[in-house]
């Protein structure tokens, strides 16, 4: 690694003669978003050590202060230190995401051993957290505010996590695992990509396009060759082989919560998040699979009679059975008949920009917000938009940049990120955020614009709620604002969002054919929320048996012995998972677990479903666009981050506790 960083010091030394490096001065872009015309690769070594020996001197400065200890001289200087290792590492992160080229590969692979020290260097510093410790333990005589009370909780608990209370040899131990997981948690993701690209060089069929392909597919043999292979993504033995990265990950996890004092990294992960124990996230799950799979054996019932008649007029062989690569293709078979509902018919009515549109204009009628482009933004790729989000009353909301098309350098799905947090400065400022929001649709051709699949409309929803949970955010310190919450809460303003997309009135206003600007006909609207709640057996299922299988290997004490392939089929046979479905993602390709922070969580999505189905039929008694529900859902829960606890605001909203039902309500499972 050495002689890359000396190429890159050398580099940026050489360029310093005749260019300053933009991430040293202030952006005079429209709202400050980066200037990613005039930054290079060279730019981000200098700059990130910039930023760690500024935020290590702001850290020391509190440290050798020698004033009594406040709230504001040591949590709220800590909270706001190190503001230029965030501008550059906002930047750098964001980008190794969707533009991830070589370069910036060895950037990132340079620069995260660096920034994994500089983080155990702070969460490790004894004279920090004495300070800290002396507030904490004293936190009922300062006068806090509710905000600032769960900032010094939050703080004091990153403490205790990164191991403040080891000796010198578990600290040095915890710095290595940090350092080496998060060095593994990379090679997993690079490895991944160049999978995903193996697969589209193979099959001329892009990760994102998946779905749509394996559903039109007449062709049985390719299916499954797409299937296995799609499937087999870092189990193939090659160079971008994960099995022994994962079993690396999960030794070391195993390793660090034993240190801190916990049987397995489920116990440790869970202890500070809603659900708090792996025994509840177990039986929250079971219980879900369990009507889940009963629906999908319905499911394969339809399918199979489809099947059957294929095999009675010659086109299959007798004792033809649907198998897992049959899924799509059958299920879309059987939609067809059910609903008479083609989604190649439909696609025309959704084209992206129709679609994002009516995303924002949904957000216009809850919560008041306005969507301006910004003609001469700054990006980082020409796909990229700029949008300027402001209140009903014109003041600046923040920015959105959207980034809707795949890319060899993107990895696969969808995600929202931010460029900047939003907070409020000593002097009363209230810095306005800029959200990202990115994804992996169809991109235009040179005679159709992007048009979008009805799965494709609902996750541009799904991103589009997280990233409002992050522009509409109201707090004062970074630690708790907009998305910093706990993991199992993070997807209830995703999630709820969702439910406007196919709202008969909703769709009618940007759901208009690409050619002829016709809105969708009545009919055809009737068909799609008519097929609403079509395969809910299987997409439940393989949604809750991946978060099954995450919780099944973070709930090991040891990966001793263990066979990575034997484990996931033991594993799916025991939840009752059937054959015809595998998990959404296997071990080898679950990014969300070993890469981006789900680990321990992927149930995430099935335990804020339930809030947030919960929560949307208080708007469906209300009316879906009654304005004093939303803006109280904007209050309540948008605007609060992480300031308070998670099921104080829900409950503050909704007026009572969930009903744990309303997910299988509204799945159409019970």
């Amino acid at each position: 690694m050495k002689h890359i960083a000396f190429f890159f010091v050398t580099l940026a030394l050489m360029t310093s003669c005749t260019r300053t490096n933009p991430f040293f001065t202030e952006w005079n872009t429209p709202y400050g978003i980066p200037p990613f015309e005039q930054i290079t690769d060279a730019d981000y070594v200098p700059a990130i050590q910039a930023g760690i020996d500024e935020q290590l001197a702001e850290i020391e400065a509190i440290v050798a202060s020698d004033a009594e200890p406040t709230f504001e001289n040591v949590i709220g200087a800590l909270d706001r230190s190190g503001a230029l290792l965030s501008k550059v590492s906002r930047v750098l992160f964001n980008l190794s995401e969707s533009i991830n080229t070589p370069r910036i590969q060895r950037v990132v692979e340079e620069v995260t051993p660096i920034v994994t020290a500089h983080e155990n260097d702070i969460f490790m510093n004894a004279g920090l957290f004495a300070k800290v410790k002396t507030l904490y333990d004293k936190k009922a005589e300062l006068g806090l505010t509710t905000e600032q009370e769960r900032v010094l909780d939050e703080i004091y608990r990153d403490f205790e996590k990164n191991g403040i209370g080891l000796d010198q040899a578990g600290q040095a131990r915890m710095r290595e695992i940090n350092t080496e997981l998060a060095t593994l948690s990379l090679r997993f993701g690079n490895n991944l990509l160049a999978e995903n690209n193996a697969f589209k060089a193979a099959f001329g069929v892009a990760i994102s396009e998946y779905t749509t392909a394996m559903t039109t597919c007449e062709d049985r043999a390719r299916r499954e060759a797409m299937f296995r292979a799609y499937a087999s993504r870092g189990n193939n033995g090659n160079e971008y082989d994960n099995k022994q990265i994962v079993l690396d990950i999960l030794r070391l996890k195993i390793e660090k919560a034993n240190l801190l004092g916990y049987d397995t990294p489920a116990a440790f992960i869970l202890s500070d998040k809603m659900a708090k124990t792996p025994k509840a996230v177990d039986a929250f799950l079971a219980n879900i699979m369990k009507y889940a799979v009963r629906q999908a054996k319905a499911e394969v019932f339809d399918m199979q009679k489809v099947m059957d008649a294929d095999v009675a007029s010659g086109l299959l062989p007798a004792g033809s059975k649907i198998e897992p690569w049959d899924w799509f293709y059958y299920a879309e078979r059987v939609r067809k008949a059910k609903y008479d509902l083609d989604e190649n018919a439909v696609m025309p009515y959704f084209k992206m920009e129709n679609v994002r549109e009516g995303v924002f204009s949904t957000a216009s009628r809850l919560y008041g917000l306005q969507f301006e482009p910004i003609a001469d933004a700054p990006k980082y790729h020409p796909d990229v938009e700029a949008f300027r989000v402001s209140d009903a009353d014109g003041s600046l909301i923040g920015v959105l940049l959207t980034d809707y098309f795949p890319r060899d350098t993107k990895r696969g799905g969808a995600w929202m990120d931010n460029i900047r947090d939003q907070f409020i400065t000593p002097e009363g400022e209230n810095v306005r955020p800029i959200i990202v929001n990115v994804g992996n649709f169809n991109k235009p051709t040179a005679d159709k614009p992007s048009l979008l699949s009805l799965d494709n409309v609902e996750t541009m929803f799904h991103e589009f709620g997280h990233a409002l949970h992050g522009l509409l955010s109201q707090c004062t310190y970074h630690t708790v604002s907009g998305t910093a919450v706990a993991r199992d809460f993070v997807e209830l303003p995703s999630q709820i969002n969702e439910n406007w997309a196919f709202e008969p009135e909703v769709l009618a206003a940007y759901a208009r054919h690409y050619e002829t600007g016709e809105v969708i006909p009545d009919e055809l609207l009737a068909k799609v929320i008519a097929a609403g709640n079509f395969n809910q057996g299987f997409m439940t299922a393989e949604l809750c048996a991946a978060s099954i299988l995450d919780m099944k290997w973070h709930e090991l004490t040891s990966v001793e012995g263990i066979d990575i392939e034997a484990f996931e089929k033991k594993a799916c046979r025991e939840m009752g998972l059937i054959d015809e479905i595998i998990p959404r993602y296997r071990t080898t390709y679950f990014n969300h677990i070993f890469n981006s922070g789900y680990s321990a969580g992927y149930y995430s999505y099935l335990w804020a479903e339930v809030l947030d189905k919960d929560a949307f039929e208080l708007f469906r008694q209300k009316g879906v666009f009654d304005k004093e529900t939303a803006m109280s859902f904007r209050h309540n829960i948008l605007e609060k981050g992480d300031s308070e606890d998670p099921m104080t605001l829900y409950v503050r909203f909704r007026g009572a506790q969930p009903d744990p039902d309303a997910l299988l309500r509204a799945r159409g499972l019970k």
